[in-house]
C-alpha cells in the first residue's frame, strides 16, 4: 500500500509539473505575441510620424501582412475588403458580369472565350474581338484586371462597349447577368460506349453537376466513363467527398484531416447511395490537378474503384479554412493536412522547413512512406498522386510554342471565323491542305522567332568556351554549326505539321462551338484519352491493373 501511495504521489507531481511546463510555455508564447505586436505598432507609429514622405497606411499594412504570411505557405492569405468579391467567385464560381474570359494583346485587351448562353455570347462577341472602349473610357494600355472591373457589375445593369473586329469598330450594349461558371463545362460521348465528364472546379454544386451528367450519360447506355480532372486546381473539400460518393457507396471514408488544433481532426465519409458503384472508371490527372482533385483521384485509387491515368499530380495536401477578421476582411489559413483512406498525405512540399533563401524542398524519396490500397497495391505519400498508368506527354516543338505564345494560331482562327460563317460538327472538322497552305502564308508574314534546343545548347557552349578562353580556337567550327542549324520556318512548319494542325483545329472549333466544341475536337489526338480507351477495350488488363498483389503473381 505504501508503494502504491508513493507511486501515486510521483504520478501526481508529474502531472502538476506537466501542467506547469505547458502553462509556462503558453505564457511565454502569449508574451512573445504581445511583445511583437507592441513592437510592430511602435514601428508603424514612428514611420507614420517621422518618415519624410506621406505614407499610405492601408497599403503599407497590407504589404506587411502579406510578407508575414509568405513565410508560411502559398495558401495562407489575407483577403482585404476590396478582394472579397474575387474570393467569393473562387468559392462559388458566381459573379455579376458579361460572361467572358479576356487576355492582353498588344496595347489592348481581347476577348478569348465567351461563355455559351451568357451576355457576351448573346451579343455575338467573339474570341479575337479587341476591346477598344468600355463605358466611354478608352482602355488602351489598361490591364485585364482593370478592364474586368469595368465589365463586372450588378446583374440587370447594362454596359456599353466598343470592339474592333476585322478592322471595323462595332458598338455593343450588354445586359449584365449573374454568371455561374459551371464546374462541368462539358459531358458527352467519346464514342458510342464511353462517357466523358470534364470537371474544372470544386465550387458549390460540383458534385450535383457530376451526378446529373452521369445520369444523363447512362440514359445513352454508356458502358464506361472517363472523369477528366486535368488542370483542375481544386476547391471545396465537401464537394470532393460528394463527387467520390457518385461512384462509391454510403459509409466509406473518403478523407480525414489532421491539424494542430484538435477541432480540425475530422473524418469525412460518403453519406448516400452511389449513382453507379460498378461502372468501369478512368480518372485523368496531370501536374495541374491539385487539392480536391487529388482527394478524388487518390481516393478512387486507394479504394481500387477506378484506374488513374496521366501524369503525377501537383501534390497539395493542405486544407484551408476562412476566418473572419475586422473591417470586413478575412484570412484564409492552412489549418490541417488531409489524408486519403490508405492513410497517405500527398503534400509534396515541406513549407514548415524553409531553406536560408526562403525556398522549400520536395519530400525526399527516402522519407516517403508506403501505403496499401484496398486490394494491397503499393502507393506512396509525399509526392502527389502517381497514376496507375503513366502517359508520357511529348512537349511541343519550339516553333509550336512560339506560335502559341505569340498568338499566331489564335489570330489565324480569328481570321478564319471572320471569313467562314459556319463549319461542320466539332468532332469531324478537319483542316484541308489548302487551309494549311494559307496558315503557312499567314505565319510567313508574322514575327515568329524561336530557338531550337540544340541552338540554345550551342549558345551555352559558346558562353562556357569564352569563359574558359577556348572560343577563338573553336570559333570557325561554331560558326559552321550555327549556319547548319539555322532553322527554316517553312520546313519546320511541315516537320511539325500534325501537332500544329491539331491546335489550329481546336482553336477554330472553339470559335463556333465554344468550350464544348474544343473538348470534342481534342478527343482524336489526346494521348491520355487514347490510353483510357485502350484499357477499356481490354477488360482483362483493366481488372489486372486493379487486382490484389497476390493475384498478379
Amino acid at each position: 500500500m505504501k508503494m502504491i501511495k508513493q507511486t501515486f504521489r510521483w504520478y501526481y507531481l508529474l502531472i502538476i509539473a506537466g501542467i506547469g511546463f505547458f502553462s509556462f510555455k503558453a505564457a511565454d508564447n502569449y508574451f512573445e505575441i504581445s511583445k511583437n505586436l507592441e513592437l510592430y505598432a511602435s514601428v508603424f507609429r514612428e514611420i507614420n510620424t517621422y518618415y519624410v514622405d506621406d505614407i499610405d497606411a492601408g497599403k503599407l499594412n497590407k504589404k506587411a501582412i502579406d510578407e508575414m504570411l509568405k513565410t508560411l505557405d502559398p495558401y495562407t492569405n489575407f483577403i482585404s475588403e476590396s478582394e472579397a468579391e474575387d474570393f467569393r467567385y473562387q468559392m462559388t464560381g458566381q459573379y455579376g458580369g458579361v460572361g467572358s474570359q479576356i487576355a492582353p494583346k498588344d496595347d489592348y485587351v481581347v476577348i478569348t472565350d465567351p461563355y455559351e448562353g451568357y451576355p457576351a455570347q448573346k451579343a455575338d462577341l467573339r474570341a479575337g474581338d479587341i476591346l477598344i472602349n468600355v463605358e466611354g473610357k478608352d482602355i488602351k494600355g489598361k490591364s485585364t484586371q482593370d478592364v474586368s472591373k469595368l465589365l463586372k457589375g450588378q446583374p440587370g445593369t447594362s454596359v456599353k462597349i466598343v470592339i474592333k473586329r476585322n478592322g471595323q469598330e462595332l458598338n455593343k450594349t450588354l445586359l449584365r447577368e449573374e454568371i455561374k461558371v459551371k464546374n462541368v463545362p462539358y459531358s458527352g460521348l467519346i464514342n458510342a460506349e464511353t462517357g466523358y465528364i470534364k470537371l474544372t472546379g470544386f465550387t458549390n454544386d460540383a458534385s450535383k453537376e457530376v451526378r446529373e451528367a452521369l445520369i444523363e450519360l447512362k440514359k445513352k447506355n454508356i458502358k464506361q466513363l472517363v472523369l477528366d480532372l486535368r488542370g483542375n486546381p481544386g476547391g471545396l473539400l465537401n464537394e470532393a467527398v460528394n463527387i467520390v460518393n457518385v461512384f462509391v457507396p454510403q459509409g466509406q471514408q473518403v478523407v480525414f484531416t489532421k491539424g494542430k488544433v484538435s477541432e480540425w481532426d475530422k473524418s469525412y465519409e460518403t453519406s448516400m447511395g452511389a449513382t453507379d458503384a460498378n461502372i468501369p472508371l478512368v480518372v485523368l490527372v496531370n501536374r495541374g490537378s491539385a487539392s480536391a482533385s487529388e482527394i478524388v483521384s487518390g481516393t478512387i485509387q486507394d479504394l481500387d474503384r477506378g484506374i488513374v491515368i496521366g501524369q503525377r499530380s501537383f501534390g497539395k495536401g493542405l486544407v484551408q479554412s476562412t476566418r473572419p477578421l475586422n473591417y470586413n476582411t478575412q484570412i484564409k489559413i492552412t489549418t490541417a493536412k488531409y489524408h486519403t483512406p490508405s492513410g497517405r498525405c500527398i503534400q509534396a512540399l515541406d513549407y514548415s522547413h524553409r531553406n536560408e533563401d526562403g525556398s522549400v524542398g520536395s519530400v525526399p524519396d527516402s522519407l516517403k512512406k508506403e501505403f496499401k490500397t484496398k486490394n494491397g497495391r503499393k502507393v506512396f505519400d509525399g509526392g502527389g498522386i502517381e497514376p496507375d498508368i503513366k502517359v508520357e506527354i511529348k512537349p511541343y516543338a519550339q516553333l509550336t510554342q512560339s506560335l502559341l505564345g505569340k498568338l499566331v494560331i489564335f489570330d489565324f482562327a480569328t481570321n478564319y471565323r471572320n471569313t467562314h460563317e459556319s463549319i461542320g460538327d466539332a468532332k469531324s472538322f478537319k483542316l484541308n491542305e489548302a487551309d494549311f497552305m494559307e496558315f503557312k502564308k499567314f505565319v510567313d508574314a508574322k514575327d515568329v522567332d524561336y530557338s531550337t534546343q540544340t541552338e540554345k545548347e550551342l549558345e551555352e557552349l559558346k558562353k562556357k568556351a569564352e569563359q574558359e578562353k577556348y572560343f577563338e580556337a573553336i570559333k570557325s567550327s561554331y560558326e559552321a554549326m550555327k549556319t547548319q542549324l539555322k532553322h527554316d520556318k517553312q520546313a519546320d512548319l511541315d516537320k511539325n505539321k500534325n501537332e500544329i494542325i491539331s491546335l489550329i483545329e481546336e482553336e477554330i472549333v472553339r470559335r463556333y462551338y465554344y468550350q464544348k466544341g474544343r473538348t470534342e475536337a481534342s478527343f482524336a489526338h489526346d494521348e491520355d484519352i487514347k490510353e483510357a480507351l485502350s484499357i477499356f477495350a481490354d477488360p482483362t488488363r483493366y481488372q489486372k491493373t486493379l487486382a490484389p498483389v497476390s493475384a498478379k503473381k
